[in-house]
């Protein structure tokens, strides 16, 4: 009797054994698989934080994107933030980088056409479509 519990748990040992060093490789092999579909080959990690935010921006896949800056070059505050907001309503996202000191807009609307020459007046303002 006890010879063919043995033979039973000596042939799931030896199927164990085997298996189990194919679960190892597939393991290693996960990680790399995945970050490289998770991130294209043709486009390198960002290298800055400003890279970073705009790459964020481009994700978003918007038609035109701006940088806007204020002209002497301080960080901007809560009334340029406003005066954005309420000066280019056709922007959907907006993203402050460089230690707040510049602002990224994505849109879909041709800002050229609409409040522009309004925003260069108190902003540095940076086509970034296409770039």
């Amino acid at each position: 009797m006890s010879s063919q519990i043995s033979k039973p748990l000596l042939l799931a040992l030896v199927v164990l054994g085997a298996l189990l060093p194919a679960c190892t490789q597939s393991g290693t092999n996960n990680p790399a698989g995945d970050s490289a579909t998770t991130q294209p080959s043709t486009s390198p990690a960002p290298r800055t934080a400003f890279d970073r935010d705009l790459q964020y921006i481009r994700n978003g896949q918007f038609a035109h994107v701006w940088i806007f800056s204020r002209q002497d070059g301080k960080p901007l505050d809560k009334d340029d933030a406003a005066y954005l907001r309420a000066n280019a309503p056709q922007v959907v996202d907006w993203v402050t980088t460089d230690e707040g000191k510049r602002v990224i807009a994505g849109t879909n609307f041709d800002l050229a056409q609409g409040n522009l020459p309004q925003l260069r007046q108190r902003f540095v303002a940076e086509d970034y479509t296409g770039k």
